[in-house]
C-alpha cells in the first residue's frame, strides 16, 4: 500500500466554518408501510455476530445508551442484517458496479471500517455512499428516540433519517444503526454487520477494485491470527470504550475501563516486536479494525468515555502505528475529526448534557512515523 502523499484533510480543516448550530428537530415523519422482514439464508442464520443478545422485535425504538444490564454494564446488541455479497453467485447479492451503496457516519468507528476498505480496494465509483448528520436527533413524534438524520441534500428513498429507511424494509428493527450496505437493485438491505461488510469489500469486489486488486485483507494463511486477534480487540478496545462511556454504575465502568488498558497494554507490547497488528509484514483487516478506535481515542474516548488512565500518545508504538496506517493512500480521507467530535459531545446529553466539544488536543497524525524503519529488513 502507497503512502498519501499529503494530507487532504490539513487544507479542510483550517478553512472549515465554525460548527453549525444544533440541527432543528425533522418533521414528524409520515406512517410507512412495512414490508416483510428481511430473508435470511440458512448460512447467515448460523452465523454468529461479534457482538451479543439478540433484539426483541417487540421492543420499543433503542439507541445503545439503552443497552445497560442489570449491574449498569453496556451490552451490545447483535446486528439484524447479515446476508453476503458473494462472487461465486452462491447469494442472491452478486457484485456489480453501482449496484450497492454504503450507509455511514465519519463519526462511528464501525462504518469508519468499511469506509476504510472501500478506500484500500478503490471502490470509490464502485459503491457510493451516503454520510449522515454528526448529531443525533429525535426521529419520531411517536417517541422519545433519537438517532441518524440525513442531510437535506442526501435522502436515500427519500428517508429524513436512517430509523425511516430501516422502517422502510422491515417492521423487525428496534435499533436503527449504520453502517447499512444496501442493493439498489434488488431494493434490499443486505447487511449492517460492520464485520462483514468489510469482508465482502476486501474479497467480494476484487474484480471491480480499482487499487490493491491482490491485497487479501483476510488472507488464508493469516486467518487464525486475525481471528485471535478480533477476538480480544473488539471487546477490550473496539467495543471496551464504549463498555465505559456508557456504563451507569461505578463497578461496571471500572471493569470496562480495566479491560480497555489491558488491550491497549497488549497492542502495544505486540506492536514493540511487528509492525502489524496480527502479521509481522502485512496490513490485514484486525488493522483497519483496531485503527478506527486509536485514532479517536485522544480526541473523544479519553475524556468523553473517561478512559483516562493514558493517552495513545504515551504509547510510543501504538501511537506511530496509528500514524502509519493514518497516512496509507486514502485513509486519512475517512477521518474527519471534526465531525466526529461533533457527534460524541452533542449527541450523549446523559454524558455531556450542555453539549460543549473540547477545543483540543489537535492530535497531528500525519507526523512522521518509525515503523517502516523500525522492522526494516
Amino acid at each position: 500500500l502507497a503512502r498519501s502523499r499529503s494530507d487532504p484533510r490539513a487544507a479542510a480543516a483550517a478553512a472549515r466554518p465554525p460548527p453549525p448550530p444544533p440541527r432543528a428537530e425533522p418533521e414528524r415523519l409520515p406512517r410507512l408501510q412495512p414490508s416483510h422482514p428481511p430473508a435470511q439464508s440458512a448460512a447467515a442464520s448460523q452465523r454468529k455476530s461479534e457482538q451479543s443478545d439478540p433484539v426483541d422485535a417487540t421492543m420499543p425504538a433503542t439507541t445503545a445508551m439503552d443497552e445497560v444490564g442489570d449491574k449498569g454494564e453496556f451490552k451490545r446488541t447483535e446486528a439484524q442484517f447479515r446476508d453476503w455479497v458473494k462472487a461465486d453467485g452462491s447469494t442472491e447479492f452478486e457484485p456489480e458496479e453501482n449496484r450497492y451503496h454504503l450507509i455511514v457516519s465519519l463519526a462511528c468507528p464501525w462504518a469508519s471500517r468499511c469506509l476504510a476498505v472501500r478506500k484500500i480496494k478503490g471502490l470509490d465509483d464502485v459503491i457510493s455512499v451516503t454520510v449522515v448528520e454528526p448529531v443525533m436527533v429525535k426521529t419520531s413524534d411517536k417517541d422519545n428516540h433519537h438517532g441518524w438524520a440525513f442531510s437535506d441534500e442526501d435522502q436515500p428513498k427519500g428517508a429524513k433519517t436512517v430509523r425511516a429507511f430501516y422502517e422502510m424494509h422491515s417492521d423487525h428493527v428496534s435499533k436503527f444503526t449504520v453502517p447499512i450496505l444496501y442493493d439498489n437493485k434488488l431494493g434490499k438491505i443486505v447487511s449492517n454487520e460492520s464485520s462483514e461488510i468489510i469482508r465482502m469489500l476486501g474479497q467480494e469486489f476484487n474484480e471491480l477494485a480499482t487499487k490493491n486488486k491482490d491485497l487479501d485483507l483476510y488472507p488464508e494463511a493469516s486467518r487464525e491470527e486475525i481471528d485471535s486477534v478480533n477476538e480480544w480487540v473488539y471487546p477490550q478496545i473496539n467495543n471496551g470504550v464504549y463498555r465505559s462511556g456508557f456504563a451507569q454504575k461505578q463497578g461496571a465502568y471500572e471493569e470496562a475501563v480495566a479491560d480497555v488498558f489491558a488491550g491497549l497494554d497488549r497492542a502495544e507490547d505486540i506492536l514493540s516486536k511487528q509492525r502489524y497488528i496480527a502479521s509481522s509484514d502485512q496490513i490485514t483487516e484486525a488493522d483497519i479494525r483496531l485503527f478506527v478506535t486509536l485514532v479517536r481515542f485522544d480526541e473523544v474516548y479519553h475524556g468523553h468515555f473517561k478512559c483516562n488512565k493514558k493517552r495513545i500518545a504515551d504509547y510510543p508504538n501504538l501511537i506511530n502505528y496509528t500514524r502509519e496506517i493514518y497516512q496509507l493512500d486514502g485513509i486519512s480521507e475517512t477521518v474527519d475529526m471534526h465531525h466526529i467530535k461533533e457527534h460524541y459531545h452533542r449527541s450523549h446529553p446523559t454524558i455531556n448534557p450542555f453539549g460543549i466539544v473540547p477545543v483540543g488536543p489537535g492530535v497531528d497524525f500525519s507526523l512522521p512515523h518509525d515503523r517502516a524503519e523500525k522492522f526494516a529488513t
